[in-house]
């Protein structure tokens, strides 16, 4: 720009910096012709910083500065490239004096810039400088300490790291400085603060310095040549500055600067910047220490940079590998999602996650008001064709949008399904929203004579309206996790469906198994209780003791089977097997259990039940449970693993062979594990005993830390203890089973009750209560077509006593509010009821 043109805001983004027709101040420079060495243009200061007289252009260069320091400059010349960085020449002996030379080639022209020679070791400086950083393996930590390292090494008041966000604008993300001076951190400036071409400068030549802001302009001389072309100095030390930026940094009080490039992978990643509020002219030696130390800082935070990526990378993929950790143990893929929403922040910057799946709206942090979820939505069916869609400005989408600014700007849309439209959103604040200050942006600096633009404070203004209604804009690596994202989530998806599918399989082969097995138990249960009433009564045993201990094994043999049925929830290894071993325990054989609290869940606990009680029949009938003298000993651990090993050791028996072949019983304790569980089993017919072993992997199995379920009342050989109920006790029974009615009925004959009113169901019930009041009650929980908990309830209000009696295997038909009612298991067994009964009607101690 010619230094009498007018200047004003409009030309900014179109002025020619490169050829500004002149120089700084503190040197000189001389253009020749590269062929012939002749002088064709020269700097208007030239004749007195280099003592010259007389007509300068035309003249051959030798004749101006002498042979021995243009033999030096040829050589300089020779290893240039056109457009390449300068050669520079410290302390170049002319005739009035020692100057430092830059020298650089464009086109067939040799530029060759003179400053007074200033002694220094820029090797020794530079070194200094990079040996502080080399260490560094944080990005955060390498900002913060080159810029006090920059400051300290070169003395400037401040000195500023400015990093360009994707839209071109500008932000200070460190800084070190005079201790009086306020703080620029945290600060944004708009793209147009620094126009393209100066950017483009900054890629070329990746050190600038401005001596003086308001120094003189030293002219070319001629400023444009015979061919009417200016001359292009974007290579030049001694470029001067645009009046524009001049008014700039005046208007900030700056009197001089330095800026170091910092190229990344390329790009103009930012700014090294340097403000002095005095006039300074850094000297070559120390220009070119930060000119090395500038290429280094950016190699190093390059590397940073990718190791950064990478770690985010990696930090991802290790968070989505935990959520398909999780999604191969769960059947419901949208309520997996919806209980792990939060953890997806973690795989990348957001405010707030959304997820619309089967027709659901779920959130959380900053995310659109559930309203406009709809319009987000068809926003979606438009844009999104089964691939990552995002937008940082979504009012531009979708108007509306601009009304929840504040909570979601910016959204990048992750497709599920294609046939049901579910999504998985990230959302981003308004980017204005989101900043944090450390100096006040709002405070106002003296505005110049071009205008109120040309300060920071305004220029955060203009910034500020321009980035309205927008996010931080989402990055390509955003995208790419977001990608992995899907297809992770798809392919959850696409996975469970063949699961279900390949379940339903199992589930049809099992049904055919317990099919099978309900019938092969059922002849089990029937040939056991066979085997058990023909069993003759022991010498020195009375009939009533016969009759007492063949009913506690028949309850217990009830409480095995009933595990089998209601095992749903899964229960402890050791309950289900002292259900299926109690029919057994007698003084005549030897039974030992011994491990750890081990919960099963519903899968494991339904299959061991079946395989330990196809050992234990096999067991009573053939092996060690079959004689007196026999002895039995399940032992049980987990391992480190967290997998259970049992151990099931049959001895005292009679002698085992193997059998002469696989029926049904062999073949479910053989494949069962195995198959349903993916464990392992085996099986030896070893001559003095069964030995069996199973491993029941971690995922089926833990350690459980509960104490003692609530019991429920069972069969004992014991007899009944000091209970016994007052004969004129009038009892109400419902139970919807006539038998089991006549035979409650009958217990309670014995006792000599006899005023016992049934009732069969629960209206049955109540409408006998409305005549009838009894002492005690006993309710059958489930009455085939409802329960009885209405009658409970009645006879809460009323203050009478009552029990329950269930099948169940758990307390899951009685609701909460009756957990301190006792219970009774069925069948019935007299003395366990009576003794419920007697304890019901003690009298209370209050």
């Amino acid at each position: 720009m010619k230094p009498n043109e007018t200047v004003d805001l409009t030309n900014c983004e179109r002025e020619p910096i490169h050829i500004p027709g002149s120089i700084q101040p503190h040197g000189c420079l001389l253009a020749c012709d590269a062929r012939a060495g002749m002088v064709l243009r020269h700097s208007a200061n030239a004749p007195d910083l280099l003592g010259l007289g007389g007509e300068i252009n035309g003249q051959v260069l030798e004749a101006l500065i002498g042979y021995e320091a243009t033999h030096t400059l040829r050589n300089a010349v020779a290893a240039l490239r056109d457009g390449g960085r300068p050669a520079l020449l410290s302390g170049l002996e002319l005739a009035n004096g020692r100057y430092d030379v830059a020298i650089h080639l464009n086109k067939a022209t040799v530029i060759i810039e003179f400053e007074p020679a200033t002694d220094g070791q820029p090797l020794q400086l530079a070194r200094t400088l990079i040996g502080r950083i080399t260490d560094i393996d944080d990005v955060d930590q390498l900002l913060r300490q080159s810029a006090r390292l920059i400051r300290g090494m070169l003395g400037y008041d401040r000195v500023m790291i400015y990093a360009f966000e994707q839209d071109g604008a500008g932000k200070v993300v460190t800084e070190a400085k005079r201790g009086d001076l306020e703080s620029f951190l945290g600060q944004y400036f708009p793209a147009s603060d620094i126009p393209q071409q100066a950017r483009a400068l900054y890629l070329q030549n990746t050190i600038r310095i401005i001596g003086d802001a308001s120094g003189a302009r030293i002219p070319l001389v001629p400023d444009i040549d015979v061919s009417g072309e200016p001359l292009d100095l974007s290579l030049a030390h001694l470029r001067s500055v645009s009046p524009i930026h001049c008014e700039y940094l005046r208007n900030m009080g700056v009197a001089a600067s330095m800026s170091i490039s910092i190229i990344v992978d390329g790009q103009l990643w930012g700014l090294i910047a340097c403000h002095h509020y005095q006039p300074r002219i850094l000297p070559m030696a120390q220009r070119v220490a930060a000119e090395m130390f500038g290429e280094f800082f950016s190699l190093h935070l390059h590397a940073l940079k990718q190791r950064q990526k990478l770690d985010t990378a990696n930090h991802a993929r290790a968070s989505l590998d935990r959520f398909l950790r999780l999604a191969s143990h769960h059947a419901d893929m949208g309520e997996l999602l919806r209980d792990h929403l939060s953890h997806f922040t973690a795989l990348m910057a957001c405010d707030g996650i959304g997820l619309w799946m089967n027709g659901t709206w779920t959130a959380f942090g900053s995310t659109p008001p559930v309203n406009a979820v709809p319009a987000i939505l068809r926003l979606m069916g438009s844009v999104v064709e089964g691939q990552v869609w995002a937008t940082h400005a979504m009012a531009q989408r979708l108007p509306e949008a601009e009304a929840f600014r504040e909570q979601a700007a910016g959204v990048l849309a992750v497709p599920l399904t294609q046939l049901h439209r579910d999504y998985l959103f990230f959302f981003r604040k308004e980017f204005v929203q989101t900043l944090n200050w450390a100096g006040d942006p709002n405070k106002s600096y003296e505005s110049g004579p071009l205008g109120e633009r040309l300060t920071p404070r305004k220029s955060f203004a203009i910034w500020k309206e321009t980035v309205q209604l927008q996010a931080q804009p989402w990055t390509e690596a955003d995208r790419e996790i977001a990608e992995v994202t899907r297809a992770a989530l798809v392919e959850i998806g696409l996975r469970h469906s063949e699961l279900m599918a390949e379940e339903r399989s199992r589930a049809d082969v099992r049904q055919r198994m317990l099919n099978e097995e309900l019938n092969h138990r059922v002849k089990n249960i029937l040939a056991l209780i066979k085997s058990l009433v023909s069993q003759p009564v022991g010498d020195g045993r009375s009939l009533t003791e016969y009759v007492s201990s063949l009913k506690g094994r028949i309850q217990a043999l009830s409480f095995a089977h009933d595990q089998v049925v209601r095992g749903d929830g899964g229960g402890m290894l050791a309950d289900l097997l002292d259900a299926e071993l109690g029919p057994y325990r007698n003084t005549a054989n030897v039974l030992s259990l011994s491990g750890p609290p081990v919960l099963l869940n519903s899968r494991a606990f339904s299959v061991m039940a079946l395989v330990l009680h196809e050992l234990s029949t096999n067991a009573a009938k053939y092996g060690a449970l079959s004689r007196p003298g026999g002895a039995l000993s399940v032992i049980w651990r987990l391992t480190q693993a967290g997998d259970c090993e049992i151990a099931w050791r049959e001895s005292g028996g009679p002698a085992v062979l193997p059998p002469t072949r696989t029926g049904f019983g062999s073949a479910l304790i053989d494949r069962s594990v195995p198959y349903d569980l993916d464990g392992r089993s085996a099986v030896t017919y070893a001559p003095g005993g069964v030995e069996a072993d199973f491993v029941l992997p971690a995922k089926h199995v833990t350690l459980s830390d509960r104490g003692a379920e609530r019991s429920l009342a069972a069969g004992s050989d014991a007899p009944a203890a000091g209970a016994d109920l007052d004969p004129d006790l009038r009892v109400l029974l419902v139970e919807d089973q006539m038998l089991i009615a006549m035979d409650v009925e009958s217990m309670l004959a014995d006792h000599g009750i006899q005023t016992v009113l049934t009732a069969a169901s629960a209206d049955e019930a109540l409408a006998k209560l409305a005549t009838f009041k009894p002492d005690v009650a006993i309710l059958d929980v489930n009455l085939g077509t409802g329960t009885s908990i209405e009658v409970a309830t009645e006879l809460t209000r009323r203050d009478i006593p009552f029990l329950f009696a269930t099948g169940y295997g758990n307390m899951s038909p009685i609701p909460s509010g009756f957990a301190s009612v006792p219970v009774v298991r069925k069948p019935y067994e007299r003395d366990a009821l009576v003794r419920t009964m007697s304890t019901l009607l003690e009298p209370s101690d209050a």
